[in-house]
C-alpha cells in the first residue's frame, strides 16, 4: 500500500512539471533603487584675526569650526546610504578683510539655502537679514551673544552655541549647589565681558547668590606671553584683587581670554577662580567622555590629528541637526527641514545623555552645559533640584516669559 502510494504522488509530481510553464533561465528583475536625493549644507565662515593662546598647551588652529563639519558630513552620510540620502558640504571661508554677506550672496543666488554659519555676531545679522536668505535655514555654530537670542534675535537663525545668559546659570547652579553664593566679580574691558558680567549679576538674582564686590581689570600690554613675567603677574593680580569683601570665588568675565588665566593660584585671598576660565561652564571640553562621548573624542583625533574644540562640536552638531532632520522627515527640501527642526516631533542627540530640541520662542537648542576644570569633567548642568514645569535644560539662559525675543517684527 505504502509503494502503490508513492507511485500515485509521484506520478501527480510529474504532471505539475509537466503542466509548468517553461524555465528560461532568466533571473527575476530586481525591484528599482530609489533615486538619491543629495542635500547641500553651506559653511560659511570667516577668517577672524585672533589673538594666540596665552599658554602654549592651546595651539592656534586654522581648522577649527570647519573640521567638526567634516565629521558630520561623515556621520550624515552613513546613515543616508541606507535612506538614499547624500549629503555634501560646501565650504566657504572668507579671508579677515572678506565680506561674508558677499559669499552669502553667491551661495543664495540658487534659492533658499542650509548654512552653518562660523561668523561673529555683525556678519551674522548681516546674512541673516539679507532679503533673500528669509526662507533659509542659518545655524550659529560660534557666537553666545546673548542680543541674538533677545531683541536682535531673527525667524531664520537657529541657535547651536550655549548664549552666555545660559553659561552664567549653569555656573551659578553648581556654586548654589555647593552653597558657595558670595561672589567676587572681575570683568574686562569689551563689550563681551560687560555683557556676560551682567549675566552673572542676572543669575545670582535668579538663584540666591549675591555678588559682593565687581571690578574692572585693564590689562595693558604687547605680546601677551611674554611682556608680563610672572613675578610682574603675580604682584598685579595679587594687588589687584587685594581687598574684596568676603567671598567664596572670584568669577571672572575675560571672554577674549587677555588676563583670565593669570587669575588661578595669584589672588590675593585663597579662593576658587570660575568663569571664563577656571571652572568654566562649556557646550563640550576635551576632557569629556560620558554617554559615549569617548565616541566622538576618537573620532575626532582620527580624523583631524588634534583634539576637539568647543566650536569644532557646535559645528559638528549644526550639520547633525541638518542630518537628522533630513532622515527623520524624509525630505531634503529646505522649507520642509526648517517645518520639522521647529516641529515636535525633532530632537538630535549629541552625547549629553538627552535629546535636545530648540526652544520655540528664541530658536536656542535646549542641552545640558558641562562644568570644567583645566583637566577633567566637575559637574553638568542643569542641576539636580532647579525645576521646570516642561524641561530642567529651561533653567538656563532666557526662559519663554522672560525672552524679548519677538519673531514677527524681523
Amino acid at each position: 500500500m505504502k509503494s502503490a502510494r508513492s507511485i500515485i504522488v509521484l506520478f501527480g509530481l510529474v504532471v505539475a512539471l509537466i503542466q509548468a510553464e517553461p524555465w528560461t533561465g532568466a533571473a527575476e528583475t530586481p525591484p528599482a533603487e530609489p533615486p538619491v536625493k543629495t542635500l547641500r549644507i553651506n559653511y560659511l565662515g570667516k577668517a577672524y584675526e585672533e589673538p594666540l593662546p596665552l599658554s602654549l598647551l592651546d595651539k592656534p588652529l586654522t581648522d577649527e569650526g570647519v573640521a567638526g563639519a567634516r565629521l558630520a558630513l561623515a556621520d550624515n552620510n552613513t546613515t543616508g546610504a541606507f535612506l538614499s540620502q547624500r549629503f555634501v558640504l560646501d565650504e566657504a571661508i572668507v579671508p579677515a578683510a572678506g565680506d561674508a554677506v558677499a559669499k552669502a550672496r553667491e551661495i543664495l543666488a540658487g534659492g533658499d539655502a542650509l548654512i552653518v554659519a562660523d561668523l561673529e555676531p555683525t556678519d551674522l545679522l548681516a546674512v541673516a537679514d539679507l532679503p533673500e536668505a528669509k526662507g533659509s535655514v542659518i545655524l550659529n555654530v560660534r557666537t553666545s551673544n546673548d542680543a541674538l537670542r533677545q531683541e536682535n534675535c531673527r525667524a531664520n537663525v537657529f541657535h547651536i552655541v550655549p548664549s552666555w545668559a545660559m553659561r552664567a546659570d549653569a555656573l551659578a547652579q553648581y556654586l548654589i549647589l555647593k552653597r558657595w553664593s558670595r561672589w567676587f566679580l572681575v570683568k574686562g574691558t569689551t563689550a563681551t565681558d560687560a555683557e556676560y558680567a551682567a549675566d552673572v549679576e542676572r543669575s545670582a538674582k535668579k538663584f540666591g547668590g549675591r555678588v559682593v564686590d565687581k571690578r574692572t581689570y585693564a590689562f595693558e600690554g604687547g605680546s601677551r606671553r611674554t611682556d608680563s613675567g610672572h613675578e610682574q603677574v603675580q604682584a598685579q593680580m595679587s594687588e589687584f584683587t587685594q581687598g574684596a569683601p568676603d567671598h567664596d570665588v572670584l568669577w571672572v568675565a575675560d571672554t577674549d581670554e587677555v588676563f583670565g588665566e593669570y587669575l588661578p593660584y595669584r589672588t590675593y585671598d585663597a579662593k576658587p577662580v570660575v568663569g571664563t576660565q577656571g571652572l568654566i561652564a562649556v557646550a563640550w571640553h576635551r576632557a569629556y567622555e560620558q554617554y559615549a562621548g569617548t565616541q566622538f573624542q576618537d573620532s575626532f583625533e582620527l580624523q583631524s590629528h588634534r583634539i576637539a574644540t568647543e566650536r569644532d562640536y557646535t559645528a559638528w552638531l549644526g550639520v547633525r541637526v541638518l542630518g537628522e532632520a533630513a532622515t527623520r522627515s524624509g525630505k531634503t527640501d529646505v522649507p520642509s527641514l526648517r517645518a520639522f527642526i521647529q516641529s515636535d516631533r525633532f530632537k538630535v542627540a549629541g552625547y549629553k545623555g538627552q535629546q535636545m530640541t530648540f526652544r520655540s520662542w528664541d530658536h536656542q537648542l535646549r542641552q545640558p552645559i558641562l562644568i570644567a576644570g583645566p583637566r577633567a569633567l566637575v559637574s553638568m548642568s542643569p542641576q539636580e533640584g532647579f525645576l521646570h514645569e516642561k524641561y530642567p535644560t529651561d533653567t538656563l539662559g532666557f526662559d519663554e516669559p522672560e525672552t524679548k525675543c519677538r519673531f514677527g517684527s524681523n
